[in-house]
């Protein structure tokens, strides 16, 4: 009975070797996997901070007009006559009253002329009764 024990003994002894020896190896593997995503960080940010550079020389404006410059010389600004002209525009439609229309179509009520249409009905102005103070 004793034996066993001590064999017992000494696998857990083992196992337990083994498993701390693992953990050591998986640790040192996480640590060079780490050490190599750092690397290649400072990598993109200098390449990055290489783009910045270049982009902010490419896009001087002095150097822009220069390009400009030389490679367009046909190309004229606009004119707002380029764009559109007022006698392209095309006419305002005429206001109309949208339910008015509808109930005619349905048949519900007489055609009625809109204000500000030709052939309207005046409008009478609004008459509102005057009260009188008591005499003293």
């Amino acid at each position: 009975m004793i034996k066993i024990l001590h064999v017992a003994a000494i696998a857990g002894l083992i196992g337990s070797a083994v498993w701390a020896y693992s953990i050591k190896y998986e640790t040192i593997r996480q640590t060079e996997e780490l050490a190599r995503l750092e690397r290649e960080i400072t990598r993109e940010r200098e390449m990055i901070a290489v783009l910045r550079a270049e982009w902010a020389f490419l896009n001087r404006p002095d150097r822009v007009e220069a390009l400009a410059d030389a490679h367009l010389p046909e190309i004229v600004p606009f004119t707002v006559e380029q764009l559109a002209r007022f006698e392209d525009l095309p006419e305002r439609p005429p206001a109309a009253d949208e339910i008015g229309a509808k109930l005619q179509a349905l048949g519900l009520a007489a055609p009625t002329a809109t204000p500000g249409t030709t052939g309207s009905i005046p409008v009478r102005a609004a008459v509102t009764p005057t009260t009188r103070t008591p005499a003293r």
